[in-house]
């Protein structure tokens, strides 16, 4: 579908919603550019999980409670859903028809409706539809199409692009289920024309060439990002002096048997937690330190914040760093902005700050922690269905 304009004109970085909801006004320096955050009043969240990506929860706890309200289309009871003013039940993929493809993929899929909505649960078309005809502008929205028409409209413009009487009509592809798109007839190598002919085939660079030293960063003037590969000392490591408070260094991976967050409740990402909570993977000697047995529950802290984990102890680990993967939902153990996370959310630990002026991404890879035996722990409500009002 082809992208429409940003009708605001402006946008921020993904990583970068803590620091514009709680400072509206401040500038910020991004990939050569300097603008100021706007002032959001509204949030409409409809996909992702910020309490899940985003770094430093807390933080991100605090700057939630700006906004003066909060909309979340979303189909589970995620941390994001919870922290919402309003939260409009969406479909799952069984629950509504749709396609499925990727620029990577040679397959487009007819993902077809397997159930009807559960409880009050709506597409997001319906619900946007809906909205718009309340704001008086249903026409501009909908065109007047509706889900199959829409479905219909989607694959024709992918099967005009495609310029091939390979692809299939679209009720030859609804029916049969799926369609594959040919492959190449030559095989596909990164930069193939460049190499060939790199006068004739320019990269899309300033100077059309492969850089190891960019002109135009170094015009930006960034003293945390040089204009070639360097190595910049991180806020906070194990060669650093937080080291003394804080003398394990965490690492936060993606999980094995999730993807990021998703299906964290399900039975797969269950088998993997230890002590119904993430577990954390613990050098030996570590644990001996610290008294820690194999499957306890522990308390994860630094100066951001504190979660609860159960150890594995693992000579994978190397002494001195700890695993715990991300994609535990969320789960405070009260409404306090310092409360520790009972599920084991890594984020809580994160620093939320920027990697460079330039990219403004995440930083959660240089976080340094300390780990203690729990007496006891807060238990786990992150599955559990929040009380709602006049239920």
């Amino acid at each position: 579908m082809p992208a429409l304009p940003n009708p605001a004109g402006l946008s921020i970085p993904a990583a970068r919603i803590a620091d514009c909801l709680l400072s509206p006004g401040a500038r910020y320096d991004y990939d050569g550019k300097s603008a100021a955050y706007p002032d959001i009043r509204l949030v409409y969240w409809a996909g992702g999980n910020p309490f899940h990506h985003h770094q430093d929860l807390n933080r991100l706890r605090r700057a939630w409670r700006r906004p003066e309200t909060i909309i979340v289309h979303e189909p589970w009871w995620t941390a994001t859903a919870r922290h919402a003013d309003i939260v409009l039940p969406a479909t799952t993929s069984l629950e509504r028809n749709d396609i499925g493809g990727s620029p990577r993929d040679r397959f487009v899929i007819a993902m077809h409706q397997a159930i009807e909505p559960v409880g009050e649960a709506r597409n997001d078309f319906g619900i946007l539809r809906d909205l718009s005809r309340r704001l008086g502008c249903e026409e501009a929205f909908a065109e007047g199409r509706g889900e199959t028409a829409w479905l219909r409209q989607i694959y024709g413009t992918f099967r005009e692009r495609a310029q091939s009487n390979l692809v299939p009509e679209f009720e030859t592809f609804w029916e049969a289920g799926w369609f594959e798109i040919p492959p190449r007839a030559d095989e596909y190598v990164l930069f193939d024309e460049f190499r060939a002919d790199p006068d004739n085939h320019k990269l899309r660079t300033p100077s059309g060439r492969i850089e190891l030293y960019s002109d135009e960063i170094a015009g930006f003037g960034y003293d945390d990002c040089p204009p070639h590969p360097s190595w910049i000392e991180p806020a906070e490591w194990l060669g650093g002096a937080q080291v003394a408070p804080y003398p394990l260094h965490l690492v936060s991976s993606q999980p094995r048997d999730k993807l990021h967050s998703q299906m964290d409740a399900g039975p797969v990402s269950a088998r993997g937690k230890t002590a119904g909570r993430e577990t954390l993977a613990i050098n030996p000697v570590d644990a001996r330190d610290r008294g820690i047995a194999d499957g306890e529950v522990v308390r994860l802290f630094n100066a951001r914040g504190a979660c609860f984990a159960g150890a594995v102890i693992s000579d994978t680990m190397r002494p001195g760093v700890v695993r715990l993967s991300c994609g535990a939902w969320y789960d405070p153990a009260s409404e306090a902005d310092d409360a520790p996370c009972a599920h084991g959310n890594a984020n809580v630990l994160t620093r939320d700050c920027g990697t460079s002026r330039l990219s403004q991404g995440p930083s959660s890879a240089t976080a340094l922690v300390q780990v203690e035996r729990c007496a006891a722990a807060p238990p786990v409500r992150a599955f559990t269905t929040p009380h709602l009002q006049g239920a």
